[in-house]
């Protein structure tokens, strides 16, 4: 800045240069100050909390090495900078400059070991004195050596001229003189400068914590209070100011860490102003040098040795990086050449990190629908064909690569003619955000999959969320797009275990036709014999997907009924499954006797398969005690809190639970052939949950917009109680083993949500 104004006025006008250049220096610490305030005021200086802590270190260290260097030149007595060349070796290794720096050297690390050994705020000072008085009791002792001569060979700074009061510096101010045009033009330099001070104050202030152990750090008061400093700098004429680091962290070591001591550290410096700087050509370069090199080397040591084996190796390359740019070639260089390191590595970090949270197989994790025993055997056998990927954190261009490479890995050949997945469903529970090139990345996966007939469906994702916003704008949320989206991965599930169901009632259907064919039965009659107990789906099914009623003996379902439909490897595996369910649950299959029954015996035998042992006859007696109700789509069968006052049997229809909870809420379906509220009814507790009427069974056509469920209330409980304790003591019995049913489904969803 002195030097744009020199060549704007020229050395012929030394007035004016003065004049303007110490009015542009005040007026620069003015602007610094507004800055500060400006800053402190709106709360900004949390944005130091990006600042990753090994930047500030690698800057602690910077400050460490450029002492170090600052102490070379100042004992050595080098003509400018240290340049980093033979030449200055050379000259470092001169008999007459050699012990000018190593001596220095040599003392601060004799108070280095001194500060191990001995524990007092007095070492440091204490040092320094005796140093000073040693070496004028050598000189003075010694009658070779006169304080002239030792300045004139480096051993003691210059006499400085003196002779003119402290204020007489204002006298320099003439306003009259200044020339604003070359004032106007230093503007660009003085934001320059501000910028500079700013840089420093988040750096310095936050390392300076980090050496007190303060962490209660509030930056916007050290804004605040930089700003005040700052424009009453100014306003009294002088120039810029910000906290030093080396300066604090000197003062605070040795018990300068209160209000006291820095108010006796302000008296004393505006002493030394009053008292002149006559004083100076008598203080020992070695003195001041080896103060520079004990700061330097302790800095250095704080950086450099202190973090080694603390931090990973990519942040102590960056540390090491900071203070060599920071000492060789500039303080600022060193600040942005961290960022940058820290940036590369934070996303080389990350990429190597898979966003795969979890992955999981249809068959380990299943939705919360209750569902009857033989749509559970069949889903743990078809649910091989969900395959359900859980992914975490932020999903950015390097991260989403490995989740790409894994989703072509699963329509391989190889792999996919082990594991013919169906279903791919992505969970995004637990991303925080995603870039362009990660949604993009969904696109691709969409077309990719879809060469091989798979289903990508996308949970726990919003569509007016960040992460829904950036996948609506890459095509994947619109009409057009074959990806499915649910908010939770238990809606997810639910559709697909939905789906596979449907497909698992038409083969069995197909079978059951072939079967009773064969054994000379009527296929009309066959179906008469179907119970309409109809699974979860995620509207009002058109086809009622029916448990199918047991075959005829002598017969077996097999997959030839398929014909060529069973030629893929999927259809192939989804007729295995129906053949194994079928097969394996044979006993739990209603028998032909049971479509005699009236309602609601073959619906209460139906519930209790797998549960109680107890035959038609004994549950015949419970029958007197149900009575039978119908609901409408969207009508509440009771809420939470509420008594409970009854427990249910679902003939037909799907009943939908939501439960809030303090730590979250979650959904469940209740299908038909299923059993509702026992666990709040026999414990006599309130209800936990809000189960509404969501869809009936239409293929009743006199009821299509019913629900039917048979309820068991608290006064016909009294009385089977009394009348019938056999019946009774079973029913409890039956509500342990369905708590338990419903505990370890709750349970596997929770962990699976968890990850």
């Amino acid at each position: 800045m002195a030097y744009s104004i020199i060549t704007l006025i020229g050395r012929d006008k030394p007035e004016v240069v003065l004049s303007t250049t110490i009015t542009a220096f005040a007026a620069s610490s003015i602007l610094t100050g507004l800055v500060f305030l400006i800053l402190g005021t709106f709360k900004l200086g949390s944005l130091v909390n990006f600042f990753p802590r090994h930047i500030l270190i690698g800057c602690i260290g910077g400050v460490g090495f450029f002492l170090f260097v600052t102490g070379i030149e100042v004992s050595a007595r080098l003509d400018g900078n240290l340049e980093y060349d033979l030449r200055t070796v050379k000259a470092l290794m001169r008999k007459d400059t050699i012990l000018l720096w190593v001596t220095p050297l040599v003392l601060s690390t004799a108070l280095l070991i001194l500060k191990a050994l001995i524990r007092s705020p007095f070492l440091v000072p204490a040092f320094f004195i005796s140093v000073a008085s040693i070496f004028y009791i050598v000189v003075t002792v010694t009658s070779s050596l006169t304080v002239p001569i030792l300045r004139q060979e480096g051993w003691i700074f210059a006499e400085v001229e003196a002779g003119v009061p402290f204020y007489n510096f204002y006298s320099y101010y003439n306003f009259s003189a200044v020339d604003w045009e070359a004032f106007v033009t230093t503007i660009p330099a003085m934001f320059a400068l501000t910028f500079f001070g700013i840089l420093h104050v988040p750096i310095n202030v936050p390392a300076l914590a980090i050496a007190a152990e303060e962490d209660d750090l509030n930056l916007n008061r050290e804004l605040v209070a930089h700003g005040i400093s700052n424009a009453l700098s100014g306003c009294f004429g002088s120039i810029q100011n910000y906290l030093v680091y080396v300066n604090s962290d000197l003062f605070m070591s040795n018990g300068g860490n209160s209000r006291l001591a820095g108010c006796m550290l302000a008296g004393a410096t505006f002493g030394v102003l009053v008292a002149g700087p006559e004083m100076i050509g008598y203080v020992p370069i070695m003195v001041v040098g080896a103060l520079i090199f004990y700061l330097g080397i302790e800095l250095l040591q704080e950086a450099l040795w202190e973090t080694w084996g603390k931090m990973n190796k990519l942040e102590y390359l960056t540390v090491w990086a900071i203070v060599l740019t920071m000492g060789i070639y500039d303080f600022v260089d060193g600040i942005l050449l961290g960022i940058v390191l820290a940036c590369l590595f934070y996303v080389v970090d990350t990429s190597a990190k898979s966003a795969v949270r979890v992955t999981y197989s249809g068959s380990t994790v299943e939705s919360t629908v209750r569902r009857h025993a033989v749509q559970r055997h069949f889903l743990h056998h078809a649910g091989r064909q969900i395959y359900v990927t859980k992914l975490a954190g932020t999903l950015f261009f390097g991260s989403i690569v490995k989740v790409e490479k894994k989703s072509r890995a699963l329509i391989e050949e190889e792999a996919f003619r082990e594991e013919p997945i169906r279903f791919l469903i992505f969970d995004l529970t637990h991303v925080n955000g995603l870039d362009y090139s990660a949604a993009e990345a969904f696109t691709r996966m969409q077309r990719v999959l879809s060469r091989r007939d798979v289903r990508m469906i996308l949970s726990g994702v919003e569509r007016e969320s960040d992460v829904g916003k950036s996948l609506w704008n890459v095509g994947l949320w619109q009409d057009h797009s074959n990806v499915e989206f649910f908010e939770t991965l238990n809606l997810a599930l639910e559709s697909c275990e939905n789906q596979l169901l449907a497909a698992f009632y038409r083969q069995s259907n197909k079978l059951s036709e072939s079967a009773a064919i064969g054994a000379g039965d009527s296929v009309s009659r066959r179906r008469r014999q179907m119970s309409s107990f109809t699974p979860a789906s995620d509207a009002c099914p058109h086809d009622a997907m029916d448990i199918p009623s047991q075959p005829a003996s002598g017969n077996s379902f097999g997959s030839p009924v398929l014909g060529a439909s069973a030629s893929s490897p999927r259809t192939m595996y989804l007729a295995q499954a129906t053949s194994a369910t079928l097969d394996a649950q044979r006993d739990a299959l209603p028998p032909k006797r049971w479509s005699k029954f009236k309602q609601p015996l073959p619906l209460l035998l139906h519930c209790m398969q797998g549960l109680s042992d107890q035959n038609e006859d004994f549950w015949f007696k419970a029958v007197a005690y149900f009575e039978k109700q119908e609901l409408y789509a969207g009508q509440a069968l009771f809420h939470t809190n509420d008594v409970a006052d009854a427990f249910y049997l679902v003939q037909k229809g799907v009943l939908r639970a939501s439960y809030e909870l303090p730590m979250g809420g979650y959904q469940e379906s209740i299908v038909a052939g299923t059993t509702c509220g026992e666990l709040p009814f026999f414990s006599d507790t309130r209800r936990t949950a809000t189960v509404v009427a969501e869809c009936a069974n239409e293929d009743d056509v006199d009821a299509a917009d019913t629900v039917i469920v048979w309820a068991l209330d608290a006064e016909a409980w009294k009385r089977l109680q009394s009348e019938w304790p056999e019946g009774a003591q079973e029913l409890l019995t039956v509500a342990l083993r369905l708590t338990k049913e419903r505990v370890d489904a709750v349970t596997g969803y929770v962990l699976t949500v968890a990850g």
